[in-house]
């Protein structure tokens, strides 16, 4: 598929050559998403740049809408980066979207974001140091927000909650189905029920706390770093990186969160679609907050450590409570219980295997909720 655009003049000097001898190709994105019509990596003979459009509707199950403070209003990443609000909310901490080259406003009413093609390691490829440098750096920038927030009117509010809230699942779910129940223990069938069920008291612990401008799509396949870390395979040896720029994609959620939100949906997606081995949750879990907690108080924030990981415990679980369910369901008459688009599985218990040691962390991260210690 290659898209229909008008290519700007600053776009097409920097790809070079005329447009019909540019290659197009598609990237992999989330297909649920309504208001993402496409991404491509258009290469032309002097560079490259990467092409998405945003569209009102288009295919997919994650409704858009038009209005600015819903979850997944279509027309926020095109003005997060049209009104440069990627480049400079988080520059403080060297993190930044991809450099803009243009943002059309096509006829149709549709976006087509011209964005730098950025080169470095993906987070799927970095160090647990390297997940906690970020996480520092976070947190940093975030404290700087923290009871505040950008004027911006199209940054999305209460995002958690309409996120939670827009999973339909059956009133019934199948907790016990044999072949779940041949790979959960029933203990932990027993959490992720409640946690589900307890979802509410979830969502108004995570509504609590300080709040602080989030992106609420932080994971390793948004994010890339530009500096001297290596590739390597995750668990591996390396070294702490020198640091340097962290460039974030995927702002169409950016708006209002919890503190620690972003980091709550981070260490469970490390591991989620298996681009991480799953044992190393533990170790990301702790570097990531500890990583989190000082970039927080190096920017001068009087951030505790209980009022932190309460946050994160409570934000993440209630991102994620509706994901077993959801997987259930659809094992329950035959259908995929993975991400179509990047889990490297496509064995369904294989995927309730693996996802195992995620869903013991979320339920113990529930409890602290649920269940706190006296």
């Amino acid at each position: 598929m290659t898209p229909a655009t008008l290519v700007p003049s600053c776009v097409a000097s920097a790809l070079g050559g005329a447009a019909p001898t540019w290659s197009y190709t598609e990237l992999t994105h989330n297909q649920d998403n309504q208001a993402t019509d496409g991404i491509w990596r258009v290469t032309g003979p002097d560079g490259s740049a990467v092409l998405k459009v945003c569209v009102p509707k288009g295919s997919g199950s994650w409704q858009t809408s038009p209005e600015p403070r819903h979850w997944n209003h279509w027309r926020r990443e095109p003005l997060a980066y049209r009104d440069g609000l990627t480049a400079t909310v988080f520059a403080d901490a060297g993190i930044d979207g991809p450099r803009l080259l243009a943002a059309d406003e096509r006829a149709d009413g549709s976006f087509a974001l011209w964005l730098e093609d950025v080169t470095g390691v993906p987070g799927s490829q970095w160090p647990v140091e390297r997940l906690a440098a970020f996480a520092h750096g976070l947190g940093f920038a975030q404290a700087r927000w923290t009871g505040r927030l950008p004027a911006e009117p199209w940054l999305s509010r209460g995002w958690l909650r309409q996120y939670v809230e827009s999973k339909s699942l059956p009133a019934e779910l199948p907790w016990d189905l044999p072949d779940a129940a041949a790979v959960w223990p029933a203990a932990l069938r027993t959490g992720l029920h409640r946690m589900w069920e307890r979802r509410d008291t979830l969502l108004a612990a995570a509504e609590s706390g300080p709040r602080t401008l989030c992106h609420l799509d932080v994971w390793p396949l948004n994010l890339i770093a530009q500096d001297d870390s290596p590739a390597h395979s995750p668990g591996a040896p390396a070294a702490r990186p020198a640091g340097g720029r962290t460039v974030l994609l995927d702002w169409a959620f950016v708006g209002e969160g919890a503190v620690g939100e972003d980091i709550a949906n981070l260490i469970p997606d490390c591991v989620a679609d298996g681009l991480i081995p799953g044992e190393l949750l533990p170790e990301i879990s702790a570097a990531v907050i500890e990583g989190y907690l000082a970039g927080a108080r190096d920017a001068g924030a009087a951030l505790g450590e209980d009022e932190l990981r309460r946050s994160v415990a409570a934000a993440g679980a209630a991102k994620y409570c509706w994901l077993a369910p959801l997987m259930l369901t659809r094992l329950a008459v035959g259908g995929r219980v993975g991400s179509a688009a990047y889990d490297v599985d496509h064995d369904p218990l294989a995927v309730l295997r693996r996802r195992t040691d995620l869903f013991e962390h979320l339920v113990s991260w529930s409890e602290q909720i649920l269940s706190p210690a006296r």
